[in-house]
């Protein structure tokens, strides 16, 4: 199998559990276009062996979000939930196998 293939299969792991939180209102990573680029950043630390919890927070904390029209960025990490960014995790544990 292909790496944009690998890269493809994990970006929709991560479309389908992992979202942002805005008021109460989930909007998941596939439907902001963030899945596929955060897949392009987890894949290589995946093929370089086990990832941790501070990898994806640095991932997260790394990754800016601009809104408002460009009016200011926001990490990924402050957007999604906690339980999100576990399941984030164990997303990424399990697609190393």
């Amino acid at each position: 199998m292909s790496t944009t293939e690998r890269v493809e299969q994990l970006a929709a792991a991560i479309a389908e559990d992992v979202y942002i939180d805005i008021a109460k209102w989930h909007l998941y990573l596939n439907d902001a276009h963030l899945h596929r680029p955060l897949a392009e950043k987890f894949y290589p630390m995946l093929l370089d062996g086990n990832i941790t919890s501070a990898d994806v927070s640095k991932v997260l904390n790394d990754t800016k979000i601009s809104v408002g029209g460009g009016k200011r960025e926001i990490a990924l990490s402050d957007l999604i939930p906690s339980s999100c960014q576990n399941r984030l995790l164990t997303i990424l544990e399990e697609f190393e196998y």
